[in-house]
């Protein structure tokens, strides 16, 4: 369904919102990454395989975006599309993405890690949330 940002202090809010929970993660690495740069311009040519688990739907999600970011960080790279299935407080997920290019992507700042601040993921009115702060 989409993703976006919402306002805090010194950092930033990301929220993904999908109608599966899966769905709303994949938006929440969207809204991510978007703080980093635009995903638009991410070739999604190199497939990453991720896999996390944590019973708390909450903490999966911090868990999530933690590894997307420990590949983004050892790999040199940038991603643009995911792919999640959760079940039972497993995911496995996979990110497409490229080697960061300085010139192309223009990354505005660096994510050191996603906090447990504004942290929530719930349905509402048939739709999910999944959102919580990262520390640039």
């Amino acid at each position: 369904m989409g993703w976006e940002h919402f306002p805090h202090e010194a950092d930033m809010g990301i929220r993904g919102i999908g109608t599966s929970l899966e769905e709303a993660f994949e938006q929440a690495a969207v809204a991510m990454t978007a703080v980093i740069t635009e995903p638009a311009k991410i070739e999604t040519m190199q497939k990453v395989e991720i896999s996390c688990a944590e019973e708390d739907i909450a903490l999966l999600l911090i868990d999530w975006l933690s590894s997307l970011l420990y590949v983004m960080d050892t790999h040199n790279m940038v991603f643009g599309k995911f792919a999640v299935s959760i079940e039972k407080g497993y995911l496995k997920g996979a990110a497409w993405g490229e080697k960061i290019n300085i010139k192309k992507h223009q990354p505005a700042v660096e994510i050191k890690g996603a906090a447990y601040t504004a942290l929530s993921v719930e349905e509402k009115d048939g739709k999910w949330i999944a959102q919580c702060v990262v520390d640039v």
